[in-house]
């Protein structure tokens, strides 16, 4: 392990005082919820019966936890999972609903006790607003059709009327549903001349009913597939109100390599520079859409992100269950911060995923739970929701971490409505802590840490507070406050108005 020590010279950042940028939706601060592994069962679901507190059979722990992050909107039922999904065998009785096998995740049985009642009230208790995602690649135009329907219309009609029978009498608010998923891959292996055209077909029939008014979300690229792009924005992009990209940050591409917590400086350094490609690909992507769509009418939603490695030892390998560290919170932050700086285009993001799949927010063991480092990431980052960005001014450093050269900072800030200013940063270095000097933007500034003594730092069930907030000792100086940012480190800094 290299040794670590404090660079020379402090950093200075100061913040443009003439330059404003977008509004941050607070969208990007996303999840994703899939049925995939122990991701909705036990990690979410135990049902009523369970022994495990739980209100309506959501478990109320995990539920309380996941309240404090603000949680904006929340993707499900996939995924891969998504265009399997025929939702009439998710609603009624739970004792009638017939169980299927889970092709995409590990081939175990799904018994469909989760379903769209169950998922909205989810939604309910989180305060998230539901991203329903529908079945094209198995699926109808009328199953879309009638899925709508009995979620959101308040007519006499079949659809409604049977939801009322299921209990619901109101229909539910629908803002964002998916026109499917990953349909280049397993929703269908199609070609995008192909998609458009299932799109436009498909989305005819996703209506408005009852006053509610869907934000339709048209399948995007596979991260580097700028072919798609221009294909759907050419032949579809008047049809749709939002454009999704799915990009994972891996070790050494494709198929996921090494672990999450055992790993060299060198997979460090790789993951930091996969991590940052994410800003080249939103480019690319948002070019091709500015040709189509220079009013930005179109939003990109980047609806799976996030780190994605070996499963851990012992667990099932469909089930894509990975431990969480300190280099993951690092990511996290490095990957807000790139949607940060395209907030013009970039409506929403939903990282893969909520509970116990890839990167995690929760991981459960059975009764027990615990909030991973990037949970703390989402809670620290969350003020950003619906701020203005922030120009900044500095000098970024770079560094060398096993032969591959990193930025070694990440820093971004906005301010919100009521005039507060909340700056978070990332010392992406696993070498050298860092002196900061930051322009004080208001009054009483309050900071806090994430870090770790080891760059392999993370939580276990025995130790779930090892990497945790703590607060950040600040020293005001004539307009300014410096601090130290730890090596492998995320801190926030608020700003009184």
């Amino acid at each position: 392990m290299m040794e670590t020590s404090m660079s020379a010279n402090p950093i200075s950042i100061r913040i443009r005082p003439s330059e404003n940028g977008s509004v941050v939706n607070p969208n990007v601060y996303g999840h994703f919820a899939e049925h995939l592994g122990r991701g909705i069962y036990e990690g979410l679901w135990v049902g009523e019966d369970s022994l495990i507190p739980n209100t309506r059979g959501l478990r109320n722990d995990v539920v309380a936890a996941l309240r404090e992050l603000n949680i904006p909107v929340l993707r499900w039922p996939g995924g891969c999972f998504a265009d399997e999904y025929h939702w009439k065998d998710g609603i009624g009785p739970r004792e009638r609903r017939p169980s299927l096998i889970n092709t995409h995740w590990g081939g175990v049985v799904e018994n469909n006790h989760f379903g769209t009642h169950e998922f909205f009230d989810l939604c309910e208790q989180l305060g998230a607003e539901p991203y329903v995602c529908g079945n094209v690649g198995s699926g109808t135009p009328q199953e879309m059709m009638e899925w709508v329907e009995y979620i959101t219309s308040d007519a006499e009609s079949p659809m409604a009327n049977l939801r009322r029978s299921n209990g619901r009498q109101k229909p539910w608010k629908l803002r964002y549903f998916g026109v499917g998923n990953e349909s280049w891959g397993c929703g269908g292996s199609m070609r995008p001349e192909y998609y458009a055209d299932e799109y436009r077909r498909y989305n005819t029939f996703v209506k408005n009913y009852s006053g509610n008014q869907v934000y339709r979300i048209a399948c995007g690229a596979n991260s580097g597939d700028l072919h798609w792009t221009e294909v759907l924005m050419e032949r579809a992009g008047r049809h749709m109100d939002g454009l999704s990209l799915h990009y994972y940050t891996l070790c050494d591409g494709w198929p996921p390599r090494g672990s999450a917590i055992e790993f060299t400086e060198e997979e460090w350094g790789k993951i930091v520079r996969s991590a940052l490609d994410m800003g080249r690909l939103l480019n690319e992507h948002i070019e091709i859409m500015d040709r189509f769509d220079p009013e930005k009418r179109v939003g990109l939603i980047v609806d799976e992100w996030g780190t994605w490695f070996e499963c851990e030892p012992g667990s099932t390998p469909g089930f894509l269950y990975q431990q969480n560290g300190i280099r993951d919170a690092v990511v996290a932050a490095l990957t807000l911060h790139i949607f940060h700086t395209r907030a013009d285009r970039v409506a929403m993001a939903n990282i893969a995923q909520l509970v116990n799949v890839l990167q995690a927010t929760i991981l459960t063991d059975g009764e027990r739970f615990l909030r991973t480092p990037t949970y703390w990431v989402f809670e620290m980052l969350k003020g950003h929701q619906g701020g203005t960005t922030l120009g900044l001014d500095f000098d970024v450093p770079t560094c060398e971490v096993a032969g591959i050269s990193i930025p070694a900072l990440s820093v971004s800030a906005t301010r919100n409505r009521a005039g507060e200013t909340l700056a978070s940063f990332a010392n992406l270095d696993i070498a050298n802590d860092r002196e900061i000097e930051f322009e004080a933007q208001g009054s009483d500034p309050v900071g806090r840490l994430l870090a770790s003594s080891s760059m392999l730092g993370h939580n276990t069930f025995d130790a779930p507070d090892a990497v945790s907030p703590r607060p950040l000792e600040l020293r005001a100086e004539a307009g300014r406050v410096r601090f130290e940012l730890p090596r492998h480190s995320v801190a926030t800094i608020r700003f009184c108005a």
